[in-house]
């Protein structure tokens, strides 16, 4: 194909377009797909030089825009290389089908720049070697059923497309044309024919010069219109427009046509009739609507083309400054004109992508929303939302957080060997600090000992001696804050009067003590038990749990003893600290004994096995089993939560204490993965969560199949046909399920084990002459649907039905075909019970070792592998039912090439003519032969050129021969199958004389080319960007061709790399490679050869860029 040529630009005409660029690094090329394969196409665009992210558009045709088909069959894919700034788009056909095949256009767009790239696709079959091992797939139908006709199974035309040979289009390379003189003078119905095939992608333009350069000429009355359409209209986005014509005949029909295809009345196209006016009103336009109409009046048509335009998108509730501390959330909102109108919000001029996860961006409606979730000193600068209508700009300062004390530390006074404990709590978890006494920093020791537990800090001192006492503070690191406190140290002063007193125990029932000598613990609180003991001289004491002693060491369960008091301390309890202990007290005078029982009481164990036993549209069922151990109380109750797969948000379902362990939850979003999770809930508090449950989704079963019918019956099988559910949901349709039962019975038999996808099942093995019912289930992950039953039971038994042969269109002329190929004959035939088939030829039996014949319940086949002519002649194929028959009747011609020409011979010579004739070959290849081919050779050079073609009489003339050469000639016959492989050569050959002529050539002057040289294209004063890489162009002749030298500043640049010198027959050009300051001044272009010199000069002026130019970029 010749390359297109490229639209002139007609003076005055205003750009329809932004700038045509180069924007691609890689194109999408044309291809060649196997059917049922899948392809992919590949664009690259480099995004160096722009400020925003390219857009890009997969158009098929002129109209169909592929991004609003994407699903299964059509994928997009689109990466970005940070490195490179190549954005690579992706587009994949999935199991490609004949329908794909065409035209495309990949379309890029940024800002004030676009480009774009045609490529064709064109759709193979598969190869021969898999249609001959799968050689039935062949013998489908090319068009379905249609409902509630009574054609059967045979319904539709046979396709043998997919059984015929490819035979390569030879391309031959055409002279190129003028597109403008065919357009002219081409419908305008074609121009996007012609536009597709010499590659133009500016219709619009196109449409313009057009117009420009055709003639004005009368216009031609119309017999239907007495007013035609406008050339073109002009609607905003939104708006309303009408088309009005006017008929000559009021009663008229008319019909609309969009883009070639009819339009149908609809709430967004109305049709209206008042007398002879025909209107055609569009509501609500928008950019679909921007397309070429037509109006048809009998064969008459009048026709416009409607321009949508699209107003800018205006801010109109601008962003507001944000001032927050660290952590805190913040959030962005602006308002904009248009609810579908797209914005791009920007960070210290960055753009914010969606692969941010530090921000999120959130649209409702014409609300557009920046979401931070918490704030950082990072996030410190100027945010901004752009529309193709303006921009708003507002900044984010961000503090820290100010430290709070949530409890302050508290005076204490203690005595001697009692521990003292300091506590305060702080807002933030993070932070850390340290402890003084008397403002000297405390090291820790074994008795002073400092933790930090979340919120919390504490300073512990064990053994408290007089020299503790003093002043306490606690300064949190990095915060100008301080807690104090102070300790007192109280000293007590006892008589000691020596007496002799047995020993005894006095215990304090009261407290903790939920019944005589048992004491409750809830888990991790600190068990404390002070026991009073009296005895002189002082009594020694020994606790034990069961046989083991219990020390005075240091650790989490141990005994303080003093005087008359000896307490039992248990340091964050445990379950392993349940149980019986014994105190024992002696002394000189006796012992005394005492039992105490610690029960431990915790909050329970987390629920065990959740999960979903069912769903609904919006509802799921929710089962788990009790906690292993309750706490040592009893269980109140639960609580729910869940939230949606792979977010962090759970969501409380219940509020109140729910006390079964199956519950409903509701108001769920279908086909939306959920995950559950529950607490369990006792007098001590809530359990940790339990495992989160498998994934679960709530859907709803389809509504019931529709139009369940009876395709056929037979003696024990019956074939039923339905349509698919109205209402699918969100999950689909796996398949269907089939039951039957008798009339009257209650025991429905299921017919398939495993759902089937088609609708349409034959239903087997059922019981001769008994009447029964059918029903048909929708299943999907939900389950299955209500059934789709029928209202009158069917009777089993065998329908007679005369033969009768369904002969197709194609076989009812003569079937012709070339030797060697294969001849695949489908003729279908019904009649019940199976009809007896049989195949003669020429009224004898068929030979079955050259054709092959394949009968089944519906159709037989006539298969030859390898075509010959003795397999030409009438087939009759005979459908008979004991006495009903039915015949027909397939005429094969099978054809070769024909045989060469005889007797070739050269009748007569004249001048520069010479007569010949030959006779018709003897082997016409059982066809008509369709004319002959006729070539010369000069004997000289013996090479062959054709003089005739397709010469339909057995005689010709050959004129304009060479005079003084001899010349043979050969003939070749064609008929349907082609040219004859041999050709006949003439016996004789015809000699051209020559005559006694003399020429004479004219004298002439030879012109002399040299010219010294001249700049017919000067050089032109510029201002440049410093940063930007510039070029500076003239253009000279002379020859010699003259040498070039560039100048700066009247200093020979040579060879400087950040100059490249370029010269293009006599265009030449300077490239300065990312010009500075210093790069400026006057530029000369000297051209030099032996008939003289010229030269041409131009002054650069390099400026820096500004603010307010990088903002508009």
């Amino acid at each position: 194909m010749p390359e297109p040529k490229k639209p002139e630009v007609v003076p005055g005409e205003e750009r329809q377009m932004s700038e045509v660029t180069g924007l691609f690094v890689q194109r999408p090329e044309s291809a060649t797909a196997i059917k049922g394969k899948d392809i992919t196409f590949v664009a690259k665009v480099d995004s160096s030089k722009m400020l925003r992210k390219p857009a890009i558009k997969w158009v098929k045709g002129k109209w169909m825009d592929l991004g609003s088909k994407a699903g299964k069959h059509l994928q997009f894919k689109e990466t970005y290389d940070r490195n490179s700034k190549i954005y690579t788009y992706e587009m994949s056909i999935i199991k490609i089908v004949d329908a794909d095949a065409g035209g495309y256009r990949c379309e890029v767009t940024a800002k004030d720049k676009c480009d774009s790239c045609m490529f064709e696709i064109t759709v193979e079959v598969v190869e021969e070697t898999q249609q001959q091992a799968n050689i039935l797939e062949s013998f489908k139908r090319s068009k379905p059923k249609k409902e509630g006709g009574d054609a059967g199974e045979d319904a539709g035309d046979l396709d043998f497309s997919g059984l015929l040979k490819k035979r390569e289009v030879k391309v031959t390379e055409k002279e190129e044309v003028d597109v403008w003189a065919i357009l002219t003078k081409a419908d305008p119905c074609d121009y996007e024919k012609i536009a597709f095939e010499y590659g133009i992608t500016d219709l619009r333009g196109m449409l313009k010069r057009l117009k420009k350069m055709r003639k004005p000429v009368e216009p031609k009355k119309s017999d239907a219109f007495l007013k035609k359409l406008d050339d073109a209209y002009s609607v905003q986005k939104g708006k309303r427009i009408q088309l009005v014509v006017e008929l000559a005949n009021p009663n008229a029909q008319v019909k609309w046509l969009k883009n070639g295809v009819e339009i149908k009345p609809s709430a967004k196209y109305v049709f209206e009739t008042v007398g002879g006016l025909r209107k055609l009103t569009i509501n609500k336009c928008n950019l679909s609507d921007d397309a070429a109409y037509e109006c048809v009046v009998d064969d008459e048509k009048c026709f416009t083309e409607v321009f949508v335009k699209e107003p800018p998108v205006l801010i109109t509730k601008a962003l507001d400054d944000m001032h927050v501390v660290v952590g805190d959330k913040v959030e962005f909102e602006c308002e904009v004109s248009d609810e579908g109108a797209n914005v791009i919000w920007m960070k210290d001029g960055i753009e914010i992508t969606r692969d941010l996860t530090r921000y999120r961006i959130k649209k409702d409606g014409k609300k557009h929303m920046l979401i931070i979730g918490e704030a950082t000193k990072d996030d410190i600068g100027g945010f901004t939302v752009f529309t193709n209508g303006g921009h708003s700009e507002a900044e984010l300062d961000v503090e820290d957080k100010e430290l709070e004390v949530l409890q302050s530390i508290a005076d204490l006074t203690v005595k001697a060997a009692e521990q003292a404990v300091f506590k305060c709590e702080v807002s933030d978890e993070k932070v850390t600090g340290k402890w003084l006494k008397d403002g000297v920093e405390v090291v820790p020791s074994n008795r002073f000992k400092m933790t930090h537990v979340g919120r919390i800090h504490k300073l512990t001192i064990n053994e408290v001696k007089p020299e503790d006492a003093g002043d306490y503070t606690f300064v949190p690191d990095g915060y100008a804050l301080s807690l104090s406190a102070k300790l007192n140290f109280l000293e007590i002063k006892i008589d000691y009067v020596p007496r002799q007193d047995p020993p005894k125990i006095h215990l304090d029932t009261t407290g903790s003590m939920v019944s005589k000598n048992t004491i409750v613990v809830v888990a991790g609180n600190k068990l404390r038990l002070d026991v009073e003991i009296t005895g002189d001289p002082a009594p020694a004491v020994c606790w034990r749990k069961g046989d083991t002693e219990i020390t005075e060491a240091e650790g989490r369960v141990h005994v303080e003893t003093r005087k008359n008091l000896s307490s039992f301390v248990i340091e964050g309890a445990e379950r392993s600290d349940e149980g019986k202990y014994t105190i024992t007290v002696t002394n000189p005078a006796g012992e005394d004994k005492a039992e105490l029982t610690v029960k431990i009481v915790d909050v329970p164990d987390p629920p065990q096995n959740v999960k979903c036993t069912g769903v609904g549209e919006d509802t799921a069922t929710i089962i788990w089993e009790v906690p292993k151990f309750d706490g040592g109380a009893p269980i109140k109750g639960y609580l729910m939560e869940r939230k949606k797969k792979g977010s962090q948000r759970w969501t409380k379902l219940n509020f109140d204490i729910f006390e079964s362990t199956t519950y409903e939850a509701k108001k769920m979003i279908e086909g939306t993965m959920y995950e559950m999770r529950v607490f369990a809930v006792n007098g001590i508090g809530i359990s940790q969560p339990s495992e989160t449950s498998k994934p679960f989704m709530p859907i709803a079963p389809t509504s019931e199949p529709t139009r369940l019918t009876v395709d056929d019956v037979t003696d024990s099988t019956c074939a039923l046909k339905w349509r698919p559910p109205e209402r699918l949901g969100a999950g689909g349709i796996d398949g269907y399920i089939i039951e039957w039962c008798k009339e009257g019975g209650t025991e429905w038999v299921q017919a398939n084990q495993q759902p089937v996808e088609k609708n349409n099942y034959r239903v087997r093995n059922l019981p001769v002459g008994e009447r029964l019912l059918f029903r048909v289930f929708a299943v999907n992950i939900a389950g299955r649907s209500p059934p789709a039953t029928m209202q009158q039971a069917v009777t089993i038994r065998e329908i007679m039905e005369q033969p009768k042969i369904r002969l197709p269109r194609q076989l009812r002329t003569k079937f012709i075909r070339k030797v060697g190929e294969k001849i695949n004959l489908v003729i279908p035939f019904q009649g019940k019970p199976r009809p007896s088939v049989t195949w003669t030829k020429d009224g004898e039996p068929l030979d079955t070792k050259t054709v092959n014949v394949r009968t089944s319940e519906a159709d037989t086949i006539l298969f030859i592998r390898s075509a010959e002519r003795e397999h030409s002649g009438k087939y009759t194929l005979t459908v008979q039912i004991e006495n009903m028959e039915d015949k027909g009747t397939v005429e094969i011609q099978i054809v070769d090439k024909p045989g060469p020409p005889v007797a070739v011979t050269v009748s007569d010579v004249w001048g520069f003519n010479a007569a010949l004739e030959w006779t018709p070959p003897k082997d016409t290849g059982n066809c008509e032969i369709l004319g002959y081919i006729i070539q010369k050779a000069d004997l000289k050079t013996k090479e062959w050129f054709t003089v005739y073609d397709h010469n339909r009489r057995p005689h010709c003339t050959v004129s304009d021969l060479v005079m003084g050469n001899e010349y043979t000639f050969r003939v070749l016959s064609e008929n349907l199958c082609g040219r004859s492989d041999e050709a006949g050569i003439s016996k004789n050959t015809a000699v051209i004389t020559k005559t006694d002529l003399q020429h004479n050539a004219p004298s002439y002057k030879e012109m002399d080319p040299s010219s010294s040289p001249k700049f017919i294209t000067p050089l032109v004063d510029r201002s440049l960007i410093a940063g930007y890489s510039a070029a500076i162009t003239c253009a000279v002749r002379g020859f010699p061709k003259p040498k070039i030298v560039w100048m700066k500043n009247k200093m020979i640049i040579g060879d400087n790399p950040k100059f490249i010198m370029l010269n293009n027959q006599g265009v030449l050009t300077l490239n300065i490679r990312k010009p500075g300051k210093f790069d400026g001044g006057n530029y000369t272009c000297r051209a030099i050869n032996d008939l003289g010199v010229d030269e041409v000069e131009c002054r650069l002026e390099i400026r820096a860029v500004t603010e307010k130019e990088e903002v508009k970029k």
